[in-house]
């Protein structure tokens, strides 16, 4: 009597693009320093990308370098392939800035992260038409190997992503059934009780806790110290997880200024996650203009990583001296003079 059966190799493959804004704030970072970008998900594990702008070594100071790296895994390790490349204005990706190695590496715990550590030079990137208005875009593709059996192969689907988000997003625009409504400025805004509830503690304790019978009125709820449109961005973010692409993808300084708005808003009605998406873009708008400011923001706010990324600026030779003249400083000293003494001991020399 014999058998026989096979082992048939299969993989998963996806990609994440990761835009640089701000490119020349990047430059004040060591050598050996790197920025993290935000996770992603693909083949149920969680990954990120390590941007180093002055390389991630002495050895590559006059070069840029990226690396892959597996964030969380329940298994042991993962194998995987990446590919990263500079991407042109239409999102192309530019052939001579590819880097590709078809050697499946195993990511572990040991061994979290791999890529490369000359993927282009500063100096070719500066003088390239892939680096405009100080952005430039990089895309990673990841392929990741699965063994099984062929005989279990009928059992498998295809599974495609959740849509939750888009069936939400229309029941936010269309207002079908909605059950309370918002007077915001000038604008109402209808919207969902229950929905609402589920994802804000504050809202919760508003509309069904000791607050219930002050809003159970068919009058709209009057919202103040708060702009239509960030109100706007919070209730879209609370149905779809996300943030408006109008929000967050202009790439100038109103995108600062917005995502200032909507982190005050998302702390005032408990929403983490959306404070930390805010925190995190303004990390990219830290300059001498907008350092005081947000470094008070972050103080008054709790936002504990934006304050550290407003220091690790002021330390920079001259950032200290020139905001200290300037009306953001004093607004700074004013509204939060604890603060001072901790900026002195984080960033003097």
């Amino acid at each position: 009597m014999s058998s026989s059966s096979a082992i048939v190799a299969e993989a998963v493959t996806g990609s994440h693009v990761l835009k640089i804004e701000g490119y020349s704030r990047t430059k004040g970072i060591g050598n050996g320093e790197f920025i993290e970008s935000s996770t992603f998900a693909l083949g149920g594990h969680l990954w990120l990308i390590r941007y180093y702008p002055h390389g991630c070594g002495s050895d590559n100071a006059g070069w840029i370098s990226f690396f892959l790296e597996l964030e969380h895994s329940d298994a042991t390790s993962v194998k995987a392939s990446s590919k990263f490349c500079l991407l042109d204005e239409m999102g192309e990706p530019a052939p001579s800035h590819s880097r590709h190695s078809s050697v499946i590496r195993t990511f572990k715990a040991s061994a979290p992260f791999w890529g490369y550590e000359r993927f282009i030079e500063k100096k070719a990137l500066e003088e390239s038409t892939y680096l405009k208005d100080d952005c430039f875009r990089v895309r990673c593709d990841v392929t990741i190997s699965k063994e099984f059996r062929a005989e279990d192969t009928a059992r498998f689907v295809t599974v495609p992503p959740s849509d939750m988000h888009q069936h939400l997003a229309r029941l936010l625009s269309s207002g079908a059934e909605s059950d309370v409504t918002f007077r915001v400025g000038e604008e109402t805004f209808a919207a969902h009780r229950v929905v609402l509830a589920a994802r804000s503690p504050v809202f919760m304790a508003e509309l069904f806790g000791p607050m219930k019978e002050k809003h159970k009125t068919s009058r709209p709820i009057q919202i103040s110290d708060m702009e239509p449109g960030v109100f706007g961005a919070m209730l879209h973010f609370i149905y779809t997880d996300s943030l408006p692409e109008a929000a967050v993808d202009t790439g100038d300084a109103s995108v600062s200024v917005m995502a200032q708005h909507v982190l005050v808003a998302a702390d005032r009605y408990g929403l983490e996650r959306l404070k930390l998406i805010c925190e995190d873009k303004l990390c990219g708008y830290i300059s001498t203009g907008t350092a005081a400011t947000t470094l008070a923001l972050a103080e008054q706010h709790g936002c504990r990583g934006l304050k550290e990324a407003c220091f690790r600026f002021l330390r920079s030779p001259g950032n200290l001296k020139t905001i200290m003249g300037s009306d953001g400083f004093q607004h700074l000293t004013s509204s939060c003079p604890s603060l001072l003494s901790e900026l002195l001991a984080n960033v003097a020399p």
